[in-house]
């Protein structure tokens, strides 16, 4: 078998075995209809209670959706009452502000509510996500409110409507099915899809003379391939996304040159690694901010086993989901060997084919992504059958993800780095920021096994298949 740069092996030919036709991952259509509706009750003199003023007045609801970090919808209405229909689409808490006074809760992700904003003359509302950070980062949008009378007239015919997302049966505005089943085709069948740029690759260090391990990252910004032809701008260690994987042996002295490039001032929070107070990596408590063309040296003893990570923590809300994130392990992973568990006997010794860190991201410049990509420009896993590899899954964005590998069991041998006194098998394992599961799995049938995040959301859109989806790819034992 052959085997990369970093030392995992090699993806074999497509055409080897991406029959991804074999999996039973399928994605409903859901659709958001924009209505708006018009009470067009007869006069009838007789009644006073039906020709009251607000009886007569256009009502309209508009569908808001809120994601990292956006706020979307058709946002011109006539003026009137106007209710927004909102619905949280993303993987964390925003809600909805709008300059009239009117606000929704923080809504959870999936969550929905009705914000009514009573009579609204004509003019331009602002509306913002007030969770801090959120507007910063893009979540800002505009109502437009147009007097009642142009409205009629320019959408005499019904307001325009987004038909690849309307429902089922939906008079005049029936998705074209066979396009949505071609689209999700043709992305299942370019994977794996090559781009410019890896993330992860082991960063090999310098010796010292005292012995001391040192490493040099450069926070940078670069163009990123996310996925084929999508080039994003990504806030990176060493122009790559997650930064590079350190590694080093229990009792190293380590010590990591940081070199800012970037426009804005930065630190070093190493998350999950045991460090002395002024070596944590928050400014201004730690140290002093690295500013913008300034360098600062972190150096501390590698004194507990680790599975951790390193991240920005000054404007992390921003720097982190941009792509300023890498992995960082200390010591031998802690494998379960000899034992038996749920009945299972793991092996007194195990050749490992791989040891991957697989970090998670939904957010920023690089969205919904598995090591820096997103489906089809993820990486698949090749092995061949009955091979055993580990997984190290770290969690660097704003939202849970329950990572779902299909028909093999993972064995959950450490959290956070810490091992387990009892491991145990999970299919599915849900993964919220910030957390590390190191996983021990056999990779004992032969096939292409979809392997992805189970917000189905966060995997499939009416575009076809992108983001939190990967593969193992075990070749026949005999081939």
């Amino acid at each position: 078998m052959t085997t990369s740069d970093s030392g995992l092996p090699a993806a074999p030919v497509l055409a080897f075995a991406l029959v991804l036709g074999t999996v039973g991952l399928v994605a409903g259509v859901a659709g958001l209809i924009l209505a708006v509706q018009a009470d067009s009750r007869p006069a009838v003199a007789a009644e006073p209670e039906a020709a009251e003023v607000v009886g007569e007045m256009p009502a309209s609801t508009v569908d808001v959706s809120l994601s990292e970090f956006a706020i979307d919808g058709d946002l011109r209405v006539p003026a009137g009452m106007v209710t927004l229909a909102v619905v949280n689409e993303g993987s964390a808490e925003h809600n909805l502000v709008v300059s009239n006074g009117a606000r929704s809760s923080v809504l959870a992700p999936g969550s929905s509510e009705a914000v009514d904003l009573g009579d609204l003359p004509p003019g331009d509302y602002g509306i913002i996500c007030d969770v801090p950070g959120h507007e910063a980062a893009g979540m800002s949008a505009t109502l437009s409110v147009t007097p009642a009378t142009a409205a009629a007239e320019a959408g005499s015919s019904g307001a325009a409507t987004d038909t690849t997302a309307a429902g089922h049966g939906a008079e005049g505005d029936e998705p074209d099915w066979d396009a949505l089943d071609m689209a999700m085709m043709e992305t299942m069948l370019a994977f794996p899809a090559e781009t410019v740029g890896k993330g992860n690759l082991p960063l090999e260090p310098t010796i010292l003379p005292d012995g001391t391990k040192q490493f040099e990252l450069t926070a940078e910004i670069v163009q990123w391939e996310v996925e084929p032809g999508k080039l994003v701008e990504a806030w990176t260690y060493n122009g790559m996304v997650p930064g590079p994987l350190l590694r080093v042996d229990l009792g190293d002295r380590v010590q990591i040159v940081v070199h800012n490039e970037l426009p804005m001032g930065t630190d070093v929070h190493w998350h999950g690694i045991s460090t002395p107070f002024d070596m944590d990596g928050v400014a201004p408590y730690t140290q002093e901010l690295i500013r913008s063309g300034d360098d600062f040296v972190y150096e501390f003893d590698a004194e507990e086993p680790a599975i951790g990570m390193y991240h920005a923590h000054h404007h992390g809300q921003m720097q982190v989901p941009n792509g300023m994130f890498g992995p960082f392990i200390i010591g031998d992973t802690p494998i379960p060997y000899g034992r038996t568990i749920s009945g299972i006997e793991i092996p007194e010794t195990i050749e490992l084919t791989a040891e991957i860190p697989m970090v998670l991201n939904d957010a920023g410049t690089i969205g919904f992504s598995l090591n820096g990509k997103s489906f089809p420009a993820t990486e698949p896993l090749v092995v061949a059958e009955g091979d055993w590899f580990v997984v190290h899954y770290y969690n660097e964005g704003l939202g849970a993800h329950p990572m779902h590998l299909h028909q093999f069991e993972q064995l959950i041998f450490a959290k956070d780095g810490i091992p387990l006194d009892e491991p145990y098998f999970a299919d599915t394992i849900n993964i919220a920021p910030g957390e590390r599961y190191s996983v021990l799995v056999q990779a004992d049938r032969a096939g292409t096994w979809v392997w992805h995040c189970h917000i189905l959301t966060h995997v499939e859109r009416e575009e076809g298949m992108f983001g939190m989806v990967t593969a193992v790819v075990v070749e026949p034992a005999d081939a």
